[in-house]
């Protein structure tokens, strides 16, 4: 939680779960939010370890926490992740997909999860989910350069979070 309290900033986008989203000034917002958002840094730092300890240490009722824990993030969280979804045809030969990781890594791609169907007439595909927060490049040169690497046959970009 930023102690920090700049100039207020409204942001509305439509989420995927239906509802909107407000960027809105730390000391605008209502105690048991502020609370909430506490009793989370605690139990994702390990300062806490239950959510009774949490709530317990910021000052927040279990109820309330419950009421808010789903809707109140960091903002700074969601900015320093940057996740993409990639998906690849690979040649079904050795070492292919090791090369793919050691370039994603080498561009400072932090790779999440790995999803490799059962190679079919010598194919396979091959999903992957990168952290690109860390990346110098963006995603589109990285993609430019999987498809020049030997048995990348296509990789494209098919998501963002």
């Amino acid at each position: 939680m930023s102690t920090k309290r700049g100039l207020i900033a409204l942001s509305i986008q439509e989420s995927s779960a239906g509802g909107t989203y407000y960027l809105v000034r730390e000391d605008m917002l209502p105690e048991g939010v502020l609370k909430t958002v506490r009793a989370k840094q605690l139990l994702a730092t390990g300062e806490a370890k239950t959510v009774y300890e949490a709530v317990e240490r910021a000052g927040l009722s279990r109820s309330a926490f419950y009421k808010y824990k789903d809707g109140v993030h960091e903002l700074n969280r969601h900015e320093q992740s940057r996740l993409a979804t990639v998906s690849m045809e690979l040649h079904h030969r050795s070492g292919v997909l090791s090369n793919v990781l050691l370039m994603i890594a080498a561009w400072q791609g932090n790779v999440l999860t790995i999803h490799q169907t059962i190679p079919l007439q010598g194919m396979a595909n091959v999903v992957v989910t990168i952290d690109t927060s860390g990346m110098k490049e963006s995603l589109g040169r990285l993609l430019e350069e999987l498809r020049r690497l030997d048995g990348v046959k296509q990789a494209d970009w098919i998501g963002h979070g």
